[in-house]
């Protein structure tokens, strides 16, 4: 009793409670949340409820919504690491380079607003395409060789899109740190690349893919996979899982060649591109002692639908 009687009485200065309150405003996933998410679909209205906050660890997580667990994943790590969590949802139109693929891209606002306030989400921005790009954006950027590889040289203006709408959501959001999952392993060092040419400090972290059962990445295009492309898309990431032990056995050219050939045995699978990288630079290696850090990455048609994944090679 005593000891309780002590602790009772030990003075907490202000700053001690501040501490204390932050601890616990970052719950685990599924933990109690003192305050309920809110959601804005006007720039102005998100930027003056994080006003109050810009002394503390602003945590973003840029979405387009179809939201899965690989989304959730992110937001459970910005949750742990951050007094406050921002999310957006919002299907950019400047990154489709096809208009088909934009307007059947899915949109679950509802449900994405559901699995938002579970994961405790602070702020979700739900714009309007007029609310982000209120004029034409006529940005054009240029990233060297990362952008004009795989998914770049195969989708013409994709990743001009994607610095478009990131420096934007960035600009407007001022985050502490934002998280990508690395699923779209390109797409990270594309935006990290943007940040240092427009100078922006904020931490860029890179978030592990998530996966199904059965190793198919998490995807929201997932959903618009056939029953029989769904059942064969796994195939896609066995084949790379096999391909990263087969280093010392072929030359990074035999072991594309075997990745398309092993991928396509598979009828219903069609190989777009398939590349052993430089984690860094993005370019293709010609042996596999001329970078440290070698990415294996793939995109491949699967019926409608176009489907990426990624393996670490060495």
């Amino acid at each position: 009793m005593e000891n309780i009687f002590a602790f009772c009485n030990l003075s907490l200065n202000f700053a001690s409670l501040c501490k204390i309150y932050a601890c616990l405003r970052r719950p685990l996933y599924g933990a109690f949340i003192w305050q309920k998410m809110k959601t804005f679909s006007t720039i102005q209205q998100l930027r003056q409820a994080l006003e109050p906050h810009r002394d503390e660890v602003i945590g973003f997580v840029p979405t387009m919504g179809a939201l899965h667990e690989g989304h959730i994943s992110l937001v459970k790590r910005a949750r742990r690491e951050c007094d406050k969590v921002v999310v957006s949802v919002f299907v950019n139109p400047t990154q489709f380079n096809d208009k088909t693929d934009l307007k059947n891209y899915p949109r679950t606002p509802e449900a994405d607003a559901a699995l938002l306030e579970e994961a405790g989400v602070d702020y979700v921005l739900f714009p309007s395409v007029e609310e982000i790009y209120p004029e034409p954006d006529t940005r054009q950027f240029d990233f060297g060789s990362i952008d004009k590889v795989m998914e770049g040289a195969t989708r013409p203006g994709h990743f001009n899109g994607v610095a478009q709408v990131v420096s934007r959501l960035f600009a407007i959001v001022e985050p502490t740190k934002a998280y990508f999952g690395e699923k779209d392993f390109q797409q990270i060092a594309v935006i990290r690349a943007m940040c240092a040419q427009l100078g922006l400090t904020l931490e860029i972290v890179d978030c592990p893919i998530v996966r199904a059962e059965d190793g198919l990445a998490l995807s929201s295009r997932n959903t618009l996979l056939t029953a029989e492309h769904r059942q064969a898309a796994p195939h896609i990431y066995r084949t790379l899982s096999e391909a990263a032990g087969l280093l010392g056995e072929m030359t990074p050219a035999e072991l594309t060649a075997w990745v398309v050939a092993t991928v396509e045995q598979n009828p219903l699978l069609k190989v777009i591109y398939f590349q052993a990288v430089d984690a860094l630079s993005l370019q293709e290696v010609t042996t596999w002692e001329e970078s440290e850090r070698i990415q294996g990455c793939i995109a491949v048609q699967a019926g409608a639908i176009r489907l990426i994944d990624n393996i670490k090679l060495k």
